[in-house]
């Protein structure tokens, strides 16, 4: 057989120069509002669709005013405050784990991994103070997900941990809506504000170090709000119906406003939360307590049946949260000194469990999600991790569990050494 080299003849070479020529300059005229924006044209003049984003320290450093690792600035763009700097746990291992190995590297969407909580790195908590922003709101989704989104005054949305501009923010901007203008508002409410988990754990920690520092005159609250949030605040010794409200369909333009960095799982936030909502010195516990998903839509436990005699026999009482206030759902859990329950919204309220109380999970480690062993450690409470299995349809997030009644045994066999 005869091998023979094709050659490019001058068109092909041509042809394909030419193609090469397209595809850069194509490249180059998608990127070019990007960059107009990002040399000062303003972000409304291409309905907000290519509104870079920034941090809120990068926005003070793009105006000259470098901040420290744990300082403060005062300057024309605004205020910057560290209440608390970046810092990394010492956190122990679950109780029924003896190697770091054994824990889930995965971090999926949460951002870090079991292997990762007992070293896990805290963001810096920070109060800043920015001129003339405009905030904008979108819901989606079966569950009316809220989202909402702050623009700087050039134009660039603020990138916080659950706060970020999207491309629904410009959306609801293009719409024409009037703003409402604010001449100073205080800023709390992120990304699915209304999750019972998200509101205890992001939300509440602010309104207490508000409280703590003398700040909450201009917070804004949620319009649109459950019976559970305004119970807590009544707990924090606030009034719901003091606190001036903003209407999600209707965007923001406020003068000064002022925003919080946080993190959810830091303990010098979670802490004053159980201590202002249960008391400095809590009764010492006594009960122990399976939540039960029973009526929940999701992460229901398909064999509870099969595990209730066990559990019963060990001395628990079988609780359904929702139908506790949550005023009940606190002292509950003031009096507890074992909380075991699947996966779910539920094991947040281990918040107002003393430290030194037990606290057993099961979860499907095939899609895990590290939060509550994170929130367990912060709290100063033991964890137990019990591996079930998702069966049935759906996301793994919604999917039912089932588990290994030897498993429960073992760990409920563990406790009693402990307690």
């Amino acid at each position: 057989m005869t091998l023979t080299s094709r050659h490019t003849s001058p068109r092909e070479g041509i042809d394909e120069a030419f193609r090469r020529l397209f595809w850069k300059f194509r490249w180059h005229l998608n990127r070019l509002p990007e960059r107009l924006v990002e040399h000062g044209l303003p972000a409304g003049w291409l309905g907000y669709r290519w509104a870079p984003k920034e941090t809120v320290r990068g926005y003070f450093a793009r105006h000259g005013a470098e901040i420290p690792s744990a300082g403060a600035v005062d300057c024309s763009a605004g205020s910057f405050r560290t209440i608390h700097p970046e810092s990394v746990a010492r956190n122990p291992l679950p109780r029924n784990v003896r190697d770091l190995d054994e824990l889930p590297a995965d971090p999926g969407w949460w951002g870090y991994s079991f292997h990762d909580v007992p070293a896990r790195r805290s963001l810096e908590t920070f109060i800043a103070t920015l001129p003339d922003c405009r905030m904008a709101f979108y819901t989606e989704g079966e569950k009316n997900n809220f989202y909402p989104g702050i623009l700087n005054r050039d134009g660039r949305g603020l990138h916080l941990r659950e706060i970020v501009f999207r491309p629904g923010h410009g959306k609801a901007l293009r719409r024409g809506r009037r703003p409402l203008r604010v001449e100073r508002a205080t800023w709390i409410a992120e990304r699915v504000y209304h999750n019972h988990s998200h509101w205890l754990t992001a939300h509440l920690p602010k309104l207490c170090l508000l409280k703590e520092l003398g700040g909450l005159e201009h917070v804004m609250l949620p319009k649109r709000r459950n019976a559970a949030i305004d119970a807590s605040l009544r707990l924090l010794g606030l009034d719901p119906a003091e606190f001036r409200t903003f209407d999600p369909d209707v965007p923001l333009e406020v003068e000064e406003l002022t925003v919080l960095g946080t993190d959810r799982f830091r303990p010098e936030l979670l802490r004053p939360v159980r201590a202002a909502l249960v008391g400095e010195t809590p009764p010492s516990p006594w009960r122990r307590v399976f939540i039960s998903r029973a009526k929940s839509r999701g992460r229901r436990l398909v064999n509870e049946a099969e595990l209730w005699p066990m559990l019963e026999k060990a001395g628990f009482e079988r609780v359904l949260m929702e139908e506790l206030a949550f005023d009940a759902q606190v002292r509950l859990m003031s009096e507890t000194a074992v909380l075991l329950a699947p996966h779910g919204a539920g094991l947040t309220n281990m918040m107002f469990c003393p430290a030194g109380s037990q606290v057993v999970e099961i979860a499907d480690l095939s899609y895990p999600n590290p939060n509550f062993y994170a929130l367990a450690s912060a709290m100063g409470l033991g964890y137990w991790l019990i591996r079930g299995a998702g069966i049935g349809p759906g996301h793994p997030l919604d999917q039912d569990l089932v588990v290994d009644p030897a498993s429960v045994a073992a760990v409920l066999g563990s406790l009693e050494e402990v307690s």
